[in-house]
């Protein structure tokens, strides 16, 4: 599992989008018991907080002990350091595993056969991420979209594939269950915008290699248009399987 984001987790935890009731609903329907809860790539916690009402325990894990270090302080949340194959959970002592925006930098082989050992009989697994932005406003979309797919073409992790891929083409060795197509909607400012591109993977790379931010163009236009808010919205990815 690769660490990307320790260097700046504060901000990661600032900008990157929450998650939402909806995705929650999806992923419980199939969970009837609730003791515990791991939420494994937990980062600063953006998912685990989400859990946290729902179950007596929840257990969150991260290489990364900065981001966790970010995490809100919950009475019901143990955060732990820990690479995803290794939980330090007793076997089969899981109701609900999750791994929100982290799977694809997984080695699923080993990361799967953590979750066989955790999980309960009647337990499952979520896999939940976000695909890439789209704005409302067309000229901020196509300037989005070219940073993306042409600027920091060579930039970005082979893992990304997998994202790009809406989860679809990652190994999934369970029992998949029905979820419905969902987005997470958004009315953000330039700020909260230009935060979110600088957590990006790709333009760390791009900035790293190149000595230069290549957000000019983006931020010239939002200087330009000086709206308050920005129509923003992300797919929903998500995947949830059961072991029987």
């Amino acid at each position: 599992m690769k660490d990307l984001f320790s260097d700046n987790s504060q901000l990661y935890q600032q900008a990157r989008p929450d998650y939402s009731d909806s995705i929650l609903e999806a992923v419980l329907k199939y969970v009837p018991e609730r003791q515990l809860a791991w939420d494994c790539g937990a980062g600063s916690g953006q998912f685990t907080q989400w859990l946290a009402p729902y179950f007596q325990q929840v257990l969150a894990t991260d290489l990364s002990a900065a981001q966790l270090a970010q995490a809100q302080a919950l009475a019901n949340v143990a955060y732990r350091a820990a690479p995803a194959e290794q939980s330090g959970l007793p076997d089969h002592s899981a109701d609900l595993i999750t791994v929100a925006q982290a799977i694809h930098w997984f080695n699923f082989d080993d990361f799967y056969r953590e979750v066989r050992r955790v999980l309960k009989p009647s337990g499952c697994l979520a896999v939940i991420g976000y695909g890439l932005i789209t704005a409302e406003d067309l000229e901020l979309n196509r300037l989005i979209q070219s940073l993306y797919a042409d600027t920091l073409q060579g930039y970005w992790d082979a893992e990304r594939r997998y994202v790009d891929a809406l989860y679809k083409t990652i190994p999934f060795p369970f029992l998949e269950q029905a979820v419905p197509e969902l987005s997470l909607n958004y009315s953000w400012s330039a700020e909260q915008l230009l935060n979110y591109f600088n957590t990006w993977s790709g333009l760390k790379h791009y900035v790293k290699r190149q000595g230069l931010n290549p957000l000019e163009a983006i931020d010239a236009y939002l200087k330009q248009q000086n709206a308050a808010q920005y129509a923003v919205k992300f797919p929903v990815l998500l995947r949830v399987g059961t072991v029987n």
